[in-house]
């Protein structure tokens, strides 16, 4: 008998009906083949049995040389650190702004009279260094929080991609809202909580807090581990649908640009033009979550029954446009900071692929 190595054809009959009922595959493969006299006597036929993998897996097999490579979770939380603790250290400024006069209500006079004032008072009163007050608790918080939110985000959105590695716009939304939640629980409600209160305890005469740790420890003195989940509800809301809004107007603008060639790249600055339009969005979408989570996390917070009592009293007492207090701020620190993120996240993740295989 011909010892030649063969692949299968359509007319192998009945050797090929018997090998594919065992849900094997035939390779050309002459180290592992194994010879099979063919069904009519003639020449022998070759073949390597391999378990069929299930579909999940040829989903991402097919996504990974078709299109977008899946992102691995392990990278995305790696690459999400990376990316959020840059990021906080060039944003951090705007941040403590904004937070400052969310906190500044009417009822006290105010005593900023915007932007400019609050920048201006604060640098006279404490130096530079003042508007990095709170920036270890956001440090410490920023990096586990990114790491979160990408690393749930990948994890949700790859069993939802196609054969080349496109997420439906919709599915984007959903595993958006699933990041922020996420995040929200784990990282984002204690770390703000905390961060609101070092800031509202610079205002007072006499301070309170020395540092990160030792804040961490009279909150939870005076208040117990609850003290730093002040303001859960307005978290989550906040956090939901913020990522949830980022991430779907991020995808949307990328499956535009991409159109018919998911395996079209992006330029870090497109991905940054893309992620500051999504940041935007998202601050206009959920500002007001933001300033009834800031009021819920502050030091006054027993003022407040419950997240919807403090939204009503904000209403009755300052008026709709309270919930848009800190916008232009929050504005300008939001969109940098998305896309100093979407840019670093992307491009930390295309180093990872060159030193980290994972396919």
């Amino acid at each position: 008998m011909s010892s030649l190595y063969k692949p299968f054809s359509v007319s192998d009959g009945p050797c090929k009906d018997a090998i594919l009922k065992q849900g094997c595959t035939p390779l050309q493969h002459p180290a592992t083949m194994t010879r099979i006299p063919s069904a009519g006597g003639g020449s022998t036929r070759t073949f390597t049995p391999i378990p069929n993998i299930y579909p999940g897996q040829r989903t991402l097999a097919a996504a990974a040389i078709g299109g977008r490579k899946i992102t691995h979770p392990w990278k995305a939380i790696l690459a999400g650190g990376i990316a959020g603790g840059i990021e906080i250290c060039i944003t951090f400024p705007t941040e403590y702004v904004k937070t400052q006069l969310q906190l500044d209500e009417r009822a006290n006079p105010p005593r900023y009279r915007g932007i400019g004032d609050c920048v201006k008072l604060t640098v006279q009163d404490h130096g530079l260094r003042g508007l990095y007050r709170g920036l270890s608790s956001l440090l410490y918080g920023s990096i586990p929080k990114s790491a979160v939110r990408f690393g749930m985000f990948e994890v949700l959105s790859n069993p939802m991609r196609d054969a080349t590695g496109r997420l439906d716009n919709k599915a984007s939304l959903l595993c958006g809202l699933g990041a922020g939640i996420a995040e929200a629980v784990l990282i984002v409600c204690p770390m703000e909580t905390v961060k609101v209160k070092f800031i509202h305890d610079q205002c007072s005469l006499r301070p309170r807090y020395r540092g990160f740790f030792h804040g961490v420890r009279e909150i939870i003195r005076d208040q117990g581990v609850r003290g730093t989940y002040q303001g859960l509800t307005a978290t989550l809301l906040k956090q939901g649908s913020n990522q949830a809004i980022r991430f779907y107007v991020m995808n949307l603008l990328r499956n535009w640009y991409k159109g018919d060639d998911p395996s079209r790249d992006m330029h870090p600055l497109v991905t940054a033009l893309f992620g500051a339009t999504a940041g935007a969005a998202s601050v206009f979408g959920n500002t007001p979550l933001d300033v009834v989570k800031t009021r819920m996390q502050g030091l006054e917070a027993h003022r407040y029954k419950s997240t919807l009592d403090c939204a009503f009293q904000i209403l009755k007492n300052e008026g709709p446009q309270a919930f848009y207090k800190g916008t232009v701020p929050r504005l300008g620190r939001v969109c940098l900071d998305v896309a100093i993120v979407f840019v670093l996240y992307e491009e930390v993740v295309k180093l990872l692929n060159n030193v980290w295989r994972t396919d």
